[in-house]
């Protein structure tokens, strides 16, 4: 026999779907007059036969279960067999199982094999309402982790879309890849190294992908784009009136890539004092959050990048030998594009495809010339440049075919480099200038940003911004 009952109070909204499995038509109707008071609808049934088809008609959140049917039952077997049956029919629903006083400890054994807790007869009205609102509560965080969890794996498809391919058809490229192959699988943290626009955060991507952790976060955090203020705060969380604008408490970006990978980009700037801190977190696998004397454990993987050249990353007057031999135990150096000149062309032949559809029109062709352009182009931004010029060149190209001009491929400084001319710029262009120091800048520190922005009187900020501007 099957009851059904739907509240009908319109001054509350009430939460909470519950089905009632017990052959005693008593208890049935002293729990459903009880529990309807509390929560959105109460279902019964007195035959446990019934709850396949229940469970697939209706979206309960909790059942309340006997552990025995029929007269004279006392060992909870059947009560058993049948949570089994709910939890394989679905796994996220929270089973309260109903016994006697003196059938307790059937009642533990059945929590052993999933249910999350227990109602003894004769039950107190308080205690029975307050276990099954506890048990709606815990099958609505169930619900949310796993909404959480469907809509990560549909963000994780999406960010490995076209965009996120990586192409290499040189032997450089393909000695790469072999490395990401072989480390991926494993939770090893990695390094990567190379210059700004070769891809870096792509080679992070794809460890991810191809770990025992793809079906979780990964997560970037730019290490040059975080005060120093902030830091910890940003990092491993804090909490409420921890400091001024502390209003309320904060998830820390390890935790929130906890079960998953993070990927710590530019750890090459980040200032010595820091790295110490850094190096705790990665020593011990917990982060303390500001304003708070209790620690967490974390479980993350750690790929870290930057573009600081390898023998400044050895210079303990700038990074800590420690955190370095913390961060590389894998570590993977990406080329730049002038050193794997095999891969300019399948490269700027993929965002031809991309960016003609994004833009409308038919897929351009690139002419001879501008293939040979390409071919020859030092490419001092790697593959973000060409990505921009080949983009540029379909916005502005009037025919179908790319020409060498729609390329407008800077020569000005690899030029100037190659006749070691230190005087006056050939092009008295301002853009152009600015771009210059800059890089004589970036050279001069290793690539170090704030010593760099230091020296050009610009805050950490406005030198990333005109990096980007200039495709640096």
């Amino acid at each position: 026999m099957y009851d059904f009952e739907h509240s009908m109070n319109s001054k509350v909204s009430k939460t909470g779907n519950i089905l009632i499995v017990d052959d005693d038509e008593d208890i049935l109707t002293a729990s459903r007059l009880l529990l309807r008071r509390e929560f959105a609808s109460i279902s019964t049934c007195s035959d446990p036969q019934e709850i396949p088809n229940l469970l697939a008609e209706h979206d309960f959140d909790v059942v309340l279960l006997d552990m025995n049917f029929g007269p004279g039952e006392s060992s909870g077997k059947e009560g058993q067999i049948w949570l089994e049956k709910i939890l394989q029919i679905d796994p996220q629903i929270v089973v309260v199982m109903i016994t006697a006083h003196g059938s307790l400890n059937t009642a533990v054994e059945a929590m052993k094999r999933g249910a999350t807790d227990f109602i003894a007869k004769p039950w107190q009205n308080e205690k029975v309402v307050a276990t099954v609102s506890t048990a709606v509560q815990l099958r609505r965080s169930r619900k949310e982790t796993q909404t959480l969890r469907q809509t990560n794996k549909v963000l994780l498809k999406q960010t490995a879309g076209v965009d996120s391919q990586i192409i290499g058809e040189s032997a450089e490229a393909r000695k790469v890849m072999d490395v990401v192959e072989r480390a991926g699988p494993t939770d090893a943290n990695v390094l990567i190294l190379g210059e700004n626009g070769t891809g870096k955060e792509l080679i992070a991507r794809e460890l991810h992908r191809q770990s025992r952790r793809s079906d979780n976060v990964f997560l970037t955090v730019d290490m040059g784009s975080i005060s120093e203020s902030l830091f910890e705060s940003e990092l491993f969380g804090h909490k409420k009136g921890a400091f001024t604008d502390a209003r309320e408490d904060r998830l820390g970006r390890f935790q929130a890539a906890d079960g998953g990978t993070i990927f710590l980009d530019e750890i090459g700037n980040l200032p010595l004092h820091l790295q110490a801190k850094l190096m705790r977190v990665l020593e011990q696998r917990k982060v303390t959050p500001v304003g708070s004397d209790e620690s967490q454990d974390i479980d993350v993987r750690v790929v870290a990048a930057t573009n600081v050249p390898p023998e400044t990353l050895k210079n303990e007057d700038h990074f800590r030998q420690d955190l370095l031999f913390r961060l590389n135990t894998v570590e993977i150096t990406v080329p730049p594009l002038r050193d794997r000149k095999d891969d300019i062309l399948p490269i700027a032949d993929h965002y031809v495809t991309i960016y003609s559809q994004k833009y409308g029109g038919t897929t351009r062709t690139f002419s001879s010339d501008a293939r040979q352009a390409l071919h020859d182009y030092t490419w001092p931004g790697n593959i973000r440049a060409l990505r921009h010029a080949v983009e540029r060149a379909i916005i502005l190209s009037e025919g179908e075919v790319i020409e060498p001009t729609d390329l407008q491929l800077d020569y000005s400084d690899s030029s100037r480099e190659q006749q070691n001319i230190g005087v006056v710029p050939t092009i008295l262009n301002l853009d152009h200038m600015e771009k210059d120091t800059i890089q004589k800048a970036l050279r001069k520190h290793g690539f170090n940003i704030s010593r760099a922005a230091n020296e050009l009187g610009l805050t950490r900020a406005s030198l990333y911004r005109r990096m980007e501007k200039h495709d640096l």
